[in-house]
């Protein structure tokens, strides 16, 4: 089947997913914005230095995690040297390291450490996928990007819905890519105005659509600095925990 290569296309290629491991695959195949496919695979060429050895991935990231997840992780995009080299979306990056370490402690994974798609991490009640399934320069997907990769976000909800009650969007990004889902998948009008992200922003879904609750970004730039610490990390996934009725 043609890999999609523009935005009709990839609407076309979601709406045809027929499950997640079908739509997983579709999305790898994914060569529809030019940018993003000419970034991704310059830097799965060159390499940092302390991946040089490593044969990257370099192609968009699929979703991870249980088909019968009641908690999603909706995240901005893939790190250039983290999903985008492991070929597992927060994989082998600083991100990843904080975010599973907190999820191990929450029992929603069975190890701490995510460091390569081999390594036998497994989800429990959760599965993690991003708004933008390519790595961007310097994290900044535009907003042609976004909507062109929307359809996989919204086909990925879709497949996943029938157990979903509460989505983590980590950071602003995510938070704002989650109110087009709620039109497209679930049929319901976004409240407006729209809520305002803040790390512990919670909007009550009603009716059909999940819980949304806002953390910040599990970033180096929020981590080292102590604008995310663990413990804040801990009280949203207890607080998820909660609203998905794991506890």
């Amino acid at each position: 089947m043609a890999e999609p290569r523009t935005a009709d296309e990839v609407l076309a290629r979601a709406q045809r997913a027929s499950d997640l491991p079908d739509l997983d695959g579709a999305i790898a195949d994914c060569f529809a914005c030019s940018r993003l496919v000419a970034w991704r695979e310059e830097v799965a060429a060159t390499r940092r230095a302390a991946f040089r050895d490593q044969e990257y991935w370099g192609r968009p990231v699929p979703g991870f995690g249980a088909a019968d997840a009641r908690i999603v992780i909706l995240g901005l995009a893939p790190a250039a040297h983290g999903g985008n080299r492991t070929g597992r979306i927060f994989t082998g990056d600083r991100s990843g390291d904080v975010l599973f370490a907190a999820m191990h402690r929450a029992g929603l994974a069975n190890q701490p450490t995510s460091v390569a798609a081999d390594d036998g991490l497994t989800l429990r009640h959760t599965r993690i996928f991003s708004a933008v399934r390519c790595a961007p320069p310097d994290n900044k997907p535009t907003p042609v990007e976004r909507d062109t990769c929307a359809p996989w976000l919204h086909r990925e909800v879709r497949l996943v819905a029938p157990t979903v009650r509460v989505v983590v969007a980590l950071g602003a990004f995510a938070w704002a890519a989650w109110w087009p889902v709620l039109r497209q998948v679930y049929g319901a009008r976004p409240p407006s105005p729209r809520p305002r992200f803040s790390h512990g922003a919670h909007w009550s879904g009603g009716g059909t659509a999940p819980d949304l609750l806002g953390c910040y970004h599990v970033s180096q730039q929020n981590t080292f600095t102590g604008r995310l610490t663990p413990a804040m990390l801990d009280g949203i996934f207890t607080r998820a925990k909660g609203l998905a009725g794991l506890e």
